[in-house]
């Protein structure tokens, strides 16, 4: 099992930037990736960014350029480096940590940006 917590996430203004922490716990060791995914009201879910055990990251086309996602040596904590952030971005963000054929996903955060 994989538990996972989100947190950073707030109210910004129009350009600014956040950044989202996300924290494993459990059996970290299982986890071949970590991903982001937002989802806005009355929206389906978006992916944001993903990182790989191996380091191997890929990004949404909206964010691109934008947003960057990164993770300390131990593994057991992704960032969500969010710059130039539009109101377009405003949404609750999702961490899900994936391996050994599960998904487990976290509470969310809810990021707003002010226009």
């Amino acid at each position: 099992q994989v538990q996972v917590v989100e947190s950073g996430g707030g109210l910004v203004q129009a350009g600014g930037s956040l950044r989202l922490s996300c924290a494993a716990s459990g059996n970290i060791f299982s986890i071949n990736a970590m991903l982001w995914y937002r989802q806005a009201p009355e929206k389906q879910r978006e992916f944001v960014a993903a990182i790989t055990s191996g380091g191997t990251t890929n990004y949404g086309d909206s964010v691109k350029g934008r947003f960057t996602i990164s993770r300390n040596g131990a593994q057991n904590t992704v960032y969500l480096q969010m710059n130039s952030l539009k109101p377009e971005d405003t949404a609750v963000y999702y961490c899900n940590a994936y391996g050994s054929g599960a998904d487990y996903w976290g509470q969310g955060t809810q990021v707003t940006v002010s226009s």
